[in-house]
């Protein structure tokens, strides 16, 4: 028997953008909470909300637009979603800046310990990411983009605590300093060999910034280890700045 029923088109695998937008509602929604409880614990005004939602707007539309194209609906995948779970840690850190109230109502091992465990995390992503085999440049770049806001973060707590002066922002701005001096020297913008002692910097300022936040470490062992812990960042991009340099002399020469 003949029939004039025409086949179904078969449907298409949800875009990875779809996946995406699962992933950013979810860590939305675990961001509400951590936030909430914050503003909840500390009295904080409806404007500290407001702070934590436009910075995951920004978080968000910067994933958007920097994700690879995807053919199939996994999204962010499980290695990225880590790192969206350490966001909404962060965050939340940083809309408190403008309120260094919190800090002396007693809220700094509040800060302390969601510090210390976005810091934790920070191994974590990677892991999953080699477990998983589903490690990318766009990974590695939300990773390290994420680890430099942190650490900006964490600085400036430390400079509106008042246990260290403003200076200590320069431990939070290296990185920030080395991308836009890239805009007027294209040679700064070469990719760099792996190197631990990065990673292990990076692991090292942040401990740095916390024990300078910590209020039974006295004020004077504070800005000794904010400072300790500046003099060796700082060695360290002048460490990639002349290896950059050299790079683009050695290039030059051969071409």
């Amino acid at each position: 028997m003949h029939s004039d029923a025409r086949p179904r088109p078969a449907r298409r695998a949800p875009s990875g953008r779809h996946g995406t937008f699962l992933d950013l509602g979810v860590g939305a929604m675990l961001l509400l909470v951590v936030a909430g409880a914050i503003a909840w614990s500390f009295a904080l005004p409806a404007t500290y909300l407001l702070r934590v939602a436009a910075l995951f707007g920004l978080t968000s539309a910067l994933v958007l637009r920097h994700l690879p194209p995807q053919r199939t609906g996994t999204g962010l995948g499980p290695a990225n979603q880590v790192t969206l779970a350490r966001a909404t840690l962060v965050l939340p850190l940083a809309a408190l800046v403008p309120h260094p109230q919190v800090q002396f109502d007693g809220g700094h091992w509040f800060i302390i310990g969601l510090a210390t465990l976005a810091l934790c995390l920070d191994g974590v992503d990677g892991w999953v990411a080699r477990r998983t085999n589903s490690a990318s440049a766009f990974g590695a770049r939300f990773d390290m983009e994420l680890d430099s806001f942190l650490m900006l973060v964490l600085a400036a707590l430390v400079w509106r605590s008042g246990r260290v002066g403003p200076w200590v922002l320069l431990l939070g701005l290296p990185r920030y300093l080395f991308v836009a001096a890239g805009w007027r020297l294209r040679w700064l913008r070469a990719p760099l060999p792996e190197r631990f002692r990065r990673k292990a910097g990076c692991v090292g300022q942040g401990i740095a910034l916390l024990v300078c936040l910590g209020p039974i470490v006295p004020v004077p062992m504070a800005i000794v280890v904010a400072g300790a812990a500046l003099a060796l960042l700082l060695a360290s991009f002048a460490l990639d700045v002349v290896w950059l340099f050299r790079e683009r002399h050695t290039g030059m020469s051969v071409g």
